[in-house]
């Protein structure tokens, strides 16, 4: 098993439903944050803690995101003959960002099955799994963390963030034991969207996992859990037992920024947070938010 983990595996199979009618002819994925598509992000991240071969596991009428990290020659074209350079660096920011490559899942059987389907591109490796849902900020790395923690530990690595008990509903949650780094955490037992009294901790999983390939294997028989789906925290369960020496499941948790566009309200929360942090938009956008929410009390 190498020590430095060159790949990323994003799952982008989803129909987006929650977003119908906009994502009837386009993926939830290429829906716009600011000014870039959500998926965009996720890739830069993975970018960022320096993986660059990156695999998208998508389903059909996906091929938007194939197109956008492909070179748009005649655009790229159109753009150098008139001399508008800045639109061209970012046309070609993304077709320059990673080796992407894409793979289909088939059948809609859960997480688990879209990250086995990576197990031909990745091989014998460990490896990270991004989910587009959530967006972590680039101040705040998790990514790079959660990296340095697998290669310390030689262990399964996940996010967790502490939510609202009222909201682990949401979530997969985490059973917990401390360790000698508050911010690191041995899971002893996960389980999938569990109502609050029954919640082993408000220790959310969330979308960012550094794997061992030993979860191949587990999720290869893997039977199917809620949802019928295989889900990829059933086999987390199986490996935290640190079954045939895989290490065992660790922790990472998240204390940083993070924006969830799963479903319509917080993608638009999602898109105010980041426009208002951004140094050509936020000079403008806050005042203009300050004088809407203030018009709220005058009704």
């Amino acid at each position: 098993m190498s020590s430095r983990i060159t790949k990323a595996v994003i799952p982008a199979a989803g129909l987006g439903t929650r977003f119908l009618p906009a994502t009837k002819a386009m993926p939830k994925e290429m829906l716009p944050v600011v000014d870039k598509p959500a998926i965009q992000y996720v890739v830069e991240e993975a970018v960022a803690a320096g993986l660059d071969d990156v695999l998208m596991i998508i389903g059909r009428n996906k091929n938007a995101l194939a197109n956008h990290f492909d070179r748009a020659t005649e655009l790229e074209h159109t753009l150098e003959v008139k001399g508008d350079g800045a639109k061209l660096s970012k046309v070609q920011e993304s077709s320059d960002l990673a080796d992407v490559h894409f793979v289909r899942q088939g059948d809609p059987k859960g997480l688990g099955h879209a990250v086995l389907r990576a197990k031909k591109h990745v091989g014998d490796q460990s490896f990270a799994v991004l989910l587009g849902d959530d967006l972590i900020d680039a101040r705040d790395p998790l990514l790079t963390r959660m990296l340095d923690e697998h290669d310390k530990r030689g262990a399964t690595i996940v996010a967790l963030l502490e939510v609202d008990p009222a909201s682990i509903h949401l979530y997969g949650a985490a059973a917990v034991e401390a360790t000698d780094d508050p911010d690191v955490v041995r899971i002893t037992g996960l389980v999938e969207k569990p109502a609050a009294d029954v919640a082993p901790s408000n220790f959310a999983v969330i979308g960012r996992y550094v794997l061992r390939p030993e979860v191949f294997g587990v999720l290869e028989h893997t039977a199917p859990g809620k949802g019928g789906e295989i889900q990829l925290t059933d086999a987390l369960m199986e490996m935290a037992d640190d079954v045939e020496g895989t290490g065992g499941v660790y922790g990472v948790v998240f204390r940083g920024r993070r924006y969830d566009t799963g479903d319509k309200l917080d993608y638009i929360k999602a898109v105010i947070q980041l426009a208002a942090d951004r140094e050509d938009l936020g000079a403008d956008l806050k005042p203009w938010l300050t004088e809407y929410v203030a018009g709220f009390d005058r009704g």
